[in-house]
């Protein structure tokens, strides 16, 4: 049942939301997409086409060094010089075969690079999260264009097509397959093929553009990383499938094979790295030449690059100047919202660029154009710092154009449209400042009143339960009443106020309303004690929150968090230094060191950022392009998944609270799930590095599916079932015993063991369970992470009560009767109050094994293959909360264990006070834990709008401000799911087998 003092917590949680929600809305906006279209009757906005048909085929992640004749060295047996057919017939017929690398803006995901290679537009920020629920284009497209045209199109491939332009295809000729299936490497590539060669092969089909969409190369990266046989194997099928295609063109069809996005060292993208960012881009005319053999292009309009690692430069372009210049060569109109501009060598047909002038005109006019509807748009305001610049340049053009200089007209064209490609990239940076300070005044206001109420439940004891009830009245109330005033100021302010709607106003007045109230109701009385508490600061989250100031301290978090996790130990140390008693002593050093050790330990695991280049090292994989894990990892994957559970049991030995339900789920539940757990990551590793023969594949995938499916239905439906049949760890005999003054009346006399930790014994199994379900979700060296961070949790228990003893005794011993000591239960009429020094610990450590489960505030460090845990395919919703439960797990899981510091080792005698005082703790404890993170998120926000125009905002302030956002929803869940359910259970029935045990 839900305990007391959850609608203080669910008040909190709801102020974050509110906070975030705002905030997020101002800081992270979508563009402006002009649903105008570029059509023209008269033909006066296209060009007579060079071909008839066009063959586009796209292989997901080709990265450009894949196709490059000079790759980086040394060069990469497995993935460098294997595609060959593009540089050879290119190195052949240079004036029919081009190669250029391609920039990928990010996000680099699939979804909005087809958005841009279609279309010649920009992303957002926040557009990557409709990746996995692709929404149709409404702008104006090349495929679009096609439609309009009454051009035919055939395609085969990944259903992102089918998803952003649904009744665009043929339906005779669509052979969409699910593109998210990442450990399917053939299937999909297989189908294209299939279907490709008889449309090619048969001159009467009624296509006009072929559009072929291949995935295994992109698979083979995520799954095993460029460095490995099975990507040189897929390269290799790749470069037959081309030279097939290419025997079977016929003059009249142009071949455009590209990548939508490259990939990085370990396979991944969604970044924006070099290596991601760096897609190929490879045009073949077979039967018209592109390129003039006398033509002599000024060089200012080809731009080159050198790639990383490599020696000789490369022709370099926009990846979203494919849409204007496709599109031209095909004689379509340029898509209306397109900011690309054409490429040169391809319309450069005789000797003086006659058909390149007329391209590039009409692609300058039309981004005028479409800048000019911008202007006079709703969003026209984003525009006004560049304006001037951009119609200075529009004016040379203008003049250029009557001059007899060709290259200066030209260059002046292109200085315009690159110009206006450069300003447009900045309008999705463009904030609304108003709803980003009505978010910031929430994340203040919510943390203050989060301080103060967690600064006066602090000095209430038995009546915080009455205080709580008579402040829920109150803010409840002030949310309604809120909500009223946000609405009355959305009336009257809103003609000044842009941005700012309806929702946003009734979420701001209810949420500040309820803040201010709860800052009134919990303000703290001016005592000494008050005083103590409200200067007594926590240095290293203060510490931890001014990092995110710099840029370099942010991308360093995981090592900076590691020395601030040691650091906030240091107080128990210094503690443990002068314990009055030997015992204390060893026991707060001992478990301190045992902390530290394994906090080193799990420092040892690290995966790498770009930014942290050539400084870091990758642990967490064997490599940092081979995604697998270590050799050592996998020979301990089994043993420390048997050992844990022992460990988990020793702990509770120390307070013979293993009994009960512990003596069930210890030895049999949970060792069984983690063994299922590291049994499906094993097995993985065995299928994807291809140690057995390939007719394993099948039974590999179906063994390690049903492995995965026992370790979850384990936890849920019988672990959880069990705790909650049987929550206590107790042990409970009788005895009668004759006593020899009254021989004729026998006593009996009852022994509970485990009563020293009645409340925090079957809270940390409860806490076990979700252990178990995130251990499976979690790779292999995550895996090791997880069990190093459980015996941090328990170690850290430890401490602290350890510490706490030695407060009590420093209490007897300065009261008026420290001979209080020596009586039986001494040390329990005194109450220790829970300090956030002993929560700081455990919030650090949730960060910590954050970083160390090979994780990183940047996209690319998202483990995808852990959508496929449960289901060989993707599967909604499991695959998402699958990929959540590996990201943010260590998260849930650490802030979960909150409540632990205010139920271990704590007796449940007198009661109902002890209940009570263990409720109170736990709220404490969970406020705490919210308020850390929260600290946090605040941090971020303002950091990231403070520095909203430095360079590095979207690649290392935004990312970490959403990590925090994320963050501290998953903790408040965290602790919201243990009060009301794990306390709740626990303290029902606690109190109800104790109640009748008070002391007379």
């Amino acid at each position: 049942m839900p305990t007391k003092g959850l609608s203080l917590l669910l008040w909190v949680f709801f102020v974050h939301l509110a906070g975030i929600y705002l905030y997020t809305r101002g800081f992270l906006l979508t563009r402006l997409a002009l649903s105008d279209i570029n059509s023209c009757d008269d033909g006066s906005c296209k060009l007579a086409p060079t071909h008839k048909r066009a063959v586009v085929l796209v292989i997901d992640a080709l990265r450009f060094d894949f196709l490059s004749p000079h790759p980086p060295e040394p060069p990469s047996p497995y993935h460098h010089n294997v595609l060959r057919l593009p540089q050879e017939l290119t190195a052949a017929h240079p004036t029919h075969s081009f190669l250029f690398e391609m920039f990928s803006d990010p996000p680099t995901t699939t979804l909005q690079r087809l958005k841009g290679i279609t279309t010649g537009s920009l992303p957002t920020f926040i557009d990557m999260g409709s990746n996995f629920g692709g929404s149709s284009i409404s702008e104006d497209s090349f495929i679009g264009q096609l439609q309009a045209a009454g051009k035919k199109i055939a395609f085969m491939g990944d259903d992102t097509w089918t998803m952003v332009f649904p009744d665009s295809f043929e339906p005779n000729m669509t052979f969409p397959y699910d593109s998210f299936n990442v450990e399917d490497l053939h299937t999909v590539d297989e189908g294209v093929i299939e279907h490709l060669s008889p449309l090619l092969r048969d001159r009467n089909a009624a296509w006009d553009v072929l559009i072929g969409h291949f995935l295994g190369v992109d698979h083979v990266g995520h799954r095993l990383g460029p460095d490995h046989p099975t990507m040189k194997t897929k390269q290799e099928q790749m470069d037959r499938v081309l030279r097939q295609v290419v025997d079977l063109l016929d003059d009249d069809t142009l071949l455009v094979l590209l990548g939508d996005h490259g990939m990085d060292r370990k396979g991944d993208h969604g970044g924006d790295s070099d290596h991601e960012t760096s897609a190929a881009l490879w045009i073949y005319s077979k039967g018209h030449q592109l390129l003039h053999p006398k033509a002599a292009i000024p060089p200012r309009l080809l731009t080159t690059r050198t790639f990383p690692g490599a020696s000789v430069e490369n022709r370099q372009i926009q990846q979203i100047d494919l849409a204007p210049t496709l599109s031209l060569l095909l004689g379509l109109p340029v898509p209306f919202n397109n900011l690309g501009t054409v490429i040169p060598e391809l319309f450069w047909h005789d000797k003086s660029g006659r058909d390149y002038a007329r391209a590039l005109t009409l692609n300058t006019r039309q981004i005028k154009r479409y800048l000019d509807t911008y202007r006079n748009s709703a969003s026209g305001g984003e525009l006004d710092g560049v304006w001037d610049d951009l119609e200075r340049i529009w004016q040379t053009v203008n003049f250029e154009a009557t001059a007899k200089d060709e290259s200066a007209q030209w260059l002046a064209m292109t200085a315009y449209t690159r110009q206006a490609l450069a300003a447009c990239r900045m309008l999705w940076a463009q904030f609304n400042v108003s709803l980003i300070a009505l978010g910031l005044i929430l994340l203040v206001t919510g943390t203050i009143a989060g301080v103060l109420l967690y600064l006066k439940l602090g000095t209430l004891q038995e009546s915080w339960e009455g205080w709580s009830a008579e402040v829920k009245r109150w803010y409840v109330t002030s949310m309604f009443s809120g909500a009223l005033l946000g609405y009355v100021g959305y009336i009257t302010l809103s003609r000044y106020v842009k941005g700012v709607g309806l929702v946003e106003a009734l979420l701001f007045g209810s949420a500040l309303a309820s803040s201010l109230v709860v800052i009134v109701s919990a303000r703290p009385s001016f005592s000494a004690a008050s005083l103590r508490l409200l200067t007594s600061a926590p240095l290293p989250l203060i510490l931890h929150a001014l990092a995110f100031a710099s840029n370099s301290f942010t991308v360093w978090e995981d090592r900076v968090v590691t020395y601030l996790l040691i650091t906030s130990i240091v107080p128990s140390v210094l503690i443990g230094l002068t314990a009055p008693t030997s015992r204390l002593r060893y026991r707060i050093l001992g478990f301190s060191a045992l902390f530290a050790g394994c906090v080193r330990l799990m420092a040892a695991s690290t995966v790498c950022r770009e930014e942290q280049q050539p400084y870091c090292h990758v642990t967490f994989f064997a490599s940092s392009s081979l995604p697998s894990p270590p050799p050592l990892v996998l020979a301990l994957s089994v043993p420390v998944a048997l050992a844990l559970p022992w460990i988990i049991k020793r702990f509770l030995k120390i307070s013979q609270s293993d009994k009960g339900t512990a003596a069930i789920v210890l030895p049999l539940i949970l060792p069984g799930t983690l063994l299922m757990g590291t049994a499906y990551w094993v097995l993985e590793h065995l299928d994807s590095s291809e140690a057995l023969d390939p007719e394993w594949t099948g039974t590999l995938r179906f063994v390690r599916t049903l492995c995965a499916r026992i370790a979850f239905s384990g936890v849920l439906f019988l672990g959880y079932a069990l705790w909650w049949l049987v929550t206590l760890c107790l042990k409970i005999s009788t005895d009668t015993r004759t006593d020899s003054a009254a021989p004729d009346r026998p006593k009996r006399e009852v022994t509970v063991i485990g009563f020293a930790n009645a409340y925090g014994a079957p809270y940390a199994i409860f806490w076990c369970l979700f252990l178990g379900l995130v251990y499976p979700a979690t790779q292999l060296t995550g895996q090791l992470v997880l069990a190093l961070a459980t015996i941090a949790v328990l170690a850290h228990l430890e401490v602290v009560d350890s510490v706490r003893d030695v407060r009590g005794l420093e209490a007897i011993f300065a009261s008026d009767n420290p001979s209080a000591i020596l009586q039986q239960d001494g040390l329990q009429p005194v109450n220790i109050p829970l300090r956030f020094s002993e929560i700081t610990p455990l919030a650090l450590l949730a960060v910590h094994a954050f970083f160390a489960t090979g994780h990183q505030a940047a996209i690319p460090s998202i483990q995808w293959k852990a959508a496929f845990v449960l289901t060989p395919t993707l599967t909604y919703p499991l695959s998402p909360l699958l990929v959540t439960l590996n990201t943010l797990g260590p998260h849930f899981l650490i802030a979960l264990a909150a409540p632990l510091l205010a139920l271990w080792n704590v007796a449940p005698l007198p009661q109902p006070a002890a209940d009570v005082r263990v409720r109170l703790d736990a709220v404490r404890a969970s406020l705490g834990m919210m308020l850390y993170h929260a600290a946090l998120l605040l941090s971020s926000a303002v950091c990231s709008a403070w520095l909203r125009r430095h360079l590095m905002v979207w690649k290392i302030f935004a990312p970490r401000f959403m990590l925090s956002a994320l963050t501290v929803v998953v903790v408040d869940l965290a602790v919201l799911f243990g009060v009301s359910v794990g306390v709740g259970r626990v303290s029902e029935r606690a109190s109800k087998l104790f109640a009748a045990m008070n002391p007379r």
